[in-house]
């Protein structure tokens, strides 16, 4: 029975206040997300091109793709700032995914209390900033420093950590474990989803806890495992508090992450025209390493029907 043209009349008016409350609610994201995102996205791309000066914005005019081809071809910094920064991410993102899983596994057991060690767990993850990196420039000083110190208590030798060419981006990997809670609870809640029948069954079978580790639990928190893995990547290559407020590139550029790089043209030489291009050639290294990871994740990312690459 179809409706009479009065009730479809109705229904359209319905739908369409509902559409102007929904649209309603979401204006305030949607004013700060064209203001504060889209926005200013466009604006850098556009004065990418342009050789755009905060001081001399009066003889602002196009360059083409000269800011581009400078900082591929031309200013060494930038390709010293993208080894360092590379470097630091593969060590950081790999030591994440380790120590994360470790950590998620001694969270997942039953043990009294292990709520409010969770918890304890978490917190370093959701503190962060200026505060942690002077924590840490406390921790690494070569004299009175906690890791000298703890160093010393075994009869080794100290480092000079943050003041050292050598020393300074383990350093930072180092600390980067602060925040491992996060990538650990994101395990977590795929290991406390795995069915318990399958370690019995395994058990049954004669397969011991390595056995058991990387045949059951490893290929069931591979999802887990993209997702730190893209999110480490993005973040660790967007390094910029720590490097700033511990070394500021030092020592001998030794740990010039890329965003630290962009920052000083941006507001220290008020290049905003090569900083914006430094920011969209960044842009357009992180799409292409998270669209290469997506790719191969074809091949070793299990989901729960079936095996790698099938998504249901």
């Amino acid at each position: 029975m179809t409706a009479s043209p009065v009730t479809r009349i109705r229904r359209q008016r319905a739908s369409r206040r509902e559409a102007i409350v929904a649209y309603g609610f979401i204006s305030p994201w949607l004013i700060g997300f064209v203001g504060l995102t889209l926005g200013p996205m466009l604006a850098s791309l556009i004065l990418s091109f342009t050789d755009y000066n905060l001081v001399t914005t009066a003889s602002t005019s196009f360059v083409g793709d000269d800011n581009y081809r400078r900082a591929l071809l031309d200013d060494p910094l930038v390709l010293q700032s993208l080894r360092v920064t590379s470097y630091y991410a593969t060590l950081a993102v790999a030591l994440d995914l380790v120590v994360g899983l470790c950590l998620a596994l001694l969270l997942n057991t039953g043990f009294r209390a292990i709520g409010a060690i969770r918890t304890i767990y978490y917190l370093p993850a959701a503190v962060s900033g200026v505060a942690v990196s002077l924590l840490w420039l406390w921790i690494f000083q070569p004299s009175g420093g906690l890791a000298n110190g703890l160093l010393d208590l075994v009869g080794l030798p100290g480092i000079n950590w943050v003041y050292s060419t050598t020393w300074v981006i383990p350093a930072f990997v180092l600390m980067s474990l602060w925040g491992v809670g996060r990538s650990a609870f994101i395990y977590l809640a795929i290991l406390q989803r795995i069915p318990t029948n399958l370690y019995e069954a395994a058990a049954v079978d004669g397969a011991g806890p390595l056995r058991r580790l990387f045949r059951i639990t490893v290929p069931l928190v591979t999802p887990a495992i993209l997702l730190n893995l893209v999110l480490g990547i993005i973040g660790n290559f967007q390094t910029f508090t720590q490097a700033f407020v511990i070394s500021e590139g030092g020592p001998a550029n030794a740990s010039l992450f890329y965003t630290l790089y962009l920052y000083r043209n941006a507001f220290r030489y008020f290049r905003i025209g090569y900083a914006s291009a430094l920011a969209w050639i960044l842009f357009a290294l992180l799409l292409t390493l998270t669209l290469l990871v997506f790719r191969s994740s074809r091949r070793w990312v299990y989901y729960e029907a079936g095996g790698p690459g099938d998504r249901g």
